[in-house]
Order: structure tokens, then C-alpha cells, then sequence
């Protein structure tokens, strides 16, 4: 079973508007799999149209986005109180800080929405808030720039499923 098939069927019985905005919050889905869902035609979808779909991934993108810009360093503080989580969260953040440091120093928040805004795996606003948190933005720049991102991805996949849902005649 596919993933979209698997959120499909898990979500059916609820209102198409609430199922898409579930879909949206979770981290591995967000609006790169909801949007899709919510605009194909049954059986492969909700069959909502672009504007609706759009709307309630955009909202159920941003649900978790402000308790997880609010609570990862205290959760992080806790955790890193024992041995196996503070060696896990120094090689991340050192990880993290190798690879991306030069970008989101050059960038800041225009950065961060761009690496929000790009539909691919591991980019998103959860992945955007984890960056936020690990480069020590301020909490309404790294929720503006989120924002904007998750606008650019909504964008982006809305226009690609409607493009291709009129290609394949759907």
C-alpha cells in the first residue's frame, strides 16, 4: 500500500476539509502529499477544488508550526540531560551547523523560506522549524519566513497537481 493510499483510506471517513488539514500537520505527509489528495478525483482523491484544497493545507501546515518553534529548545534542554540524547543532539546540531551554516548566515529568513518552500522530502515547515531552532532565529522572523514557505509550497504543488491533473485528462 502506498502512502497516499494509506492516508486516503485512513482519512475517508472524516470531511475532506478536516482530513486534509490532518494530513497537512504531520510531519511526513504536510502539504506536499495533502494538497494532491485533496484536489484528485475519487478514487484517487478527495476531489475538493483547488482553492479549498490550497486554504486547509496551508492552515493544517502552520497548526503545529508555533507550539514547535515555542517548545523545541526547552524539550531539546530536557532531553540533553541524559547521556545518549546529549551525544545525539551535539552530533546534529554540529551536523547540521557543517553543512547549512553558510547558507542560513547569507540568507537568514529569506533562506529558511526557501528551504520550506522547495516540495521535497525533508524540507517543510517542520524540517524549517528544527533549522530555525538549530540557527537560533528569532521567533517571529522564523515564523514569517516559514509562513512565506509553506505559502511557496501550497503554490507550487497546487499549480503542479491542477497542471497535471488537466495533462492527464483527470
Amino acid at each position: 500500500m502506498t502512502l497516499e493510499a494509506f492516508f486516503l483510506e485512513t482519512f475517508r471517513s472524516i470531511p475532506p476539509w478536516l482530513a486534509v488539514m490532518i494530513m497537512a500537520a504531520i510531519p511526513v505527509a504536510e502539504l506536499r502529499l495533502a494538497i494532491p489528495i485533496a484536489i484528485l478525483k475519487p478514487p484517487y482523491g478527495f476531489g475538493m477544488d483547488p482553492v479549498s484544497a490550497f486554504s486547509f493545507a496551508i492552515i493544517g501546515n502552520m497548526l503545529p508550526v508555533i507550539p514547535l518553534l515555542l517548545y523545541l529548545e526547552p524539550v531539546s534542554n530536557y532531553l540533553r540531560q541524559w547521556k545518549t540524547w546529549d551525544r545525539y543532539f551535539t552530533w546534529l546540531f554540529e551536523r547540521t551547523h557543517r553543512k547549512h551554516s553558510e547558507n542560513f548566515e547569507k540568507y537568514g529568513s529569506i533562506g529558511l523560506a526557501i528551504f520550506v518552500g522547495i516540495p521535497l522530502p525533508a524540507t517543510g515547515a517542520w524540517t524549517g522549524c528544527a533549522a530555525a531552532f538549530v540557527f537560533g532565529f528569532k521567533f517571529k522572523n522564523a515564523l514569517l519566513a516559514i509562513f512565506a514557505g509553506v505559502l511557496i509550497a501550497g503554490v507550487v504543488m497546487t499549480l503542479l497537481t491542477v497542471g497535471i491533473n488537466i495533462f492527464n485528462g483527470i
